[in-house]
């Protein structure tokens, strides 16, 4: 589990450190930042498609701004069930600018959504029980070679059917949801 005392405070929006804002879209993306995250999906090359922003921004926990405003990164979490975990999970993606890729911005908005996740699961029951990552970065793979994560506390499980690394956190208290209280997995 990633604490409080692991990551800064985040509220709403958590003060400049690092020279970035980290701001949550709770319970949704303010009006201006689903425009401001648009523009950097358009600007990088992340998304280009209307539809497909639209249904991503439904997804969006939080993105980073540089001290300009600047929209630096986004983070977003959806609920899946995993055929390999058959539990519902947080599945959790991410995509950092070109300019910002060197540095810790990922780690900080890993472990900082966690956290919020967390909060969101453990106030309504766990309706997921922790997170799943699917490492695309090579970079990131490379550098996490170690089986346990220490801090983010993921652990490795194997490889996703598009043979990418698959890595899990669970959240403290969640318990194994039985069988009949799970949806089938899409197919």
């Amino acid at each position: 589990m990633i604490t409080d005392n692991d990551v800064a405070p985040l509220s709403q929006s958590s003060p400049p450190r690092h020279g970035f804002e980290f701001i949550i879209a709770s319970p949704a993306v303010a009006a201006d930042d689903a425009e401001a995250i648009r523009a950097f999906w358009r600007r990088e090359g992340a998304l280009t498609d209307d539809a497909q922003m639209n249904q991503r921004l439904t997804q969006v926990i939080m993105h980073a701004r540089t001290l300009t405003g600047e929209v630096a990164g986004v983070c977003t979490a959806t609920p899946v069930t995993s055929p390999r975990l058959m539990q519902p999970m947080y599945y959790w993606r991410t995509f950092i600018g070109r300019q910002w890729r060197s540095s810790q911005l990922v780690m900080a908005m890993l472990k900082k959504s966690c956290v919020h996740l967390e909060k969101i699961a453990r106030a309504s029951d766990f309706p997921c029980i922790g997170v799943l990552l699917e490492l695309e970065n090579d970079r990131f793979r490379e550098r996490g070679r170690v089986a346990a994560w220490w801090n983010p506390p993921f652990v490795y499980i194997g490889r996703s059917a598009r043979g990418l690394d698959l890595r899990v956190l669970y959240f403290r208290g969640a318990r194994l949801k039985s069988a009949a209280s799970i949806p089938d997995p899409p197919m």
